[in-house]
């Protein structure tokens, strides 16, 4: 049986193209919503999942913290892809021409400036490749799509204006997900533990949480808080931060961590992508 990646999107959707750049000798096997490519990995389908969490333009990807405590997989790697978005149009359109482009919402903030430059009106699609796709089927030369190469190339679009994005660092973090944890490496960049926690009902817990890593001197790279099951009095933290645990300052850390929180739950330990920061 071919080894395969599970991802959520369209074939050319950027999570495709991280697959791509990440696991080439990995079939990609496209999924409608991230718990389809979580599921596949869970029930065998899939041996990995790619999943966005966080971009440099837009922030954190919705949902994505709210499922990975629950998922049943384990994070073994991170990498980060340049997002470059191009306007992408049926063959033989004229730049002229194009009065719409059609993709994600979080693309469409992404080009504000091009899209008021040029007079392109907005237009909110299901997703980046899956735009491409319409687009492509449509063939309406008005109707142009916001998306990366590979999209352009799979559904044979004409690349209009490229690297149209306002921000010229544009890039989005993934997380790669298995069933199997593997603590046994130590990357050449250092390491990444990524874990969630809640905080004890006692006044100044989180300062008080906290206080382990600032005097072990691990630095904490993300701290997110976000609520659980619709509650406003059940927040759980997500946070990353360099080391592995069984480095001693990590582990006096995350001792000290739990004695002011009511659970804890490591996500993942993974060698930290020399794109980091």
């Amino acid at each position: 049986m071919t080894a395969r990646i599970a991802f959520q999107g369209e074939p050319g959707a950027y999570s495709h193209q991280a697959c791509h750049e990440t696991r080439p000798d990995l079939e990609a096997l496209p999924c409608r919503t991230f718990e389809d490519a979580i599921a596949a990995v869970r029930n065998n389908q899939a041996d990995l999942a790619m999943l966005p969490v966080e971009n440099s333009t837009y922030g954190r990807v919705a949902d994505i913290h709210q499922l990975l405590p629950n998922s049943g997989l384990h994070i073994i790697d991170e990498t980060f892809v340049r997002v470059h978005i191009n306007l992408l149009a049926v063959p033989g359109t004229p730049l002229k021409e194009v009065r719409s482009a059609l993709s994600h919402t979080v693309l469409l903030g992404q080009c504000r400036s091009f899209l008021r430059d040029n007079n392109i009106e907005p237009v909110t699609g299901v997703d980046t490749a899956g735009s491409a796709k319409i687009v492509a089927e449509n063939a309406v030369p008005a109707q142009a799509a916001l998306a990366g190469d590979l999209a352009g190339e799979l559904y044979g679009l004409d690349t209009l204006a490229r690297h149209i994005e306002d921000h010229d660092r544009n890039t989005t973090r993934f997380l790669i997900m298995s069933r199997d944890a593997n603590h046994a490496r130590r990357g050449d960049h250092g390491m990444v533990t990524s874990f969630v926690f809640r905080v004890r009902n006692i006044p100044a817990a989180l300062f008080k949480a906290m206080g382990g890593f600032a005097t072990n001197g691990v630095n904490m790279t993300k701290l997110e808080s976000y609520m659980v099951n619709g509650s406003f009095t059940a927040t759980q933290f997500y946070a990353d931060i360099e080391g592995h645990p069984e480095d001693p300052s990590v582990k006096l850390a995350m001792e000290e961590l739990a004695y002011f929180t009511e659970e804890i739950s490591v996500l993942g330990v993974y060698p930290a992508d020399p794109r980091r920061g």
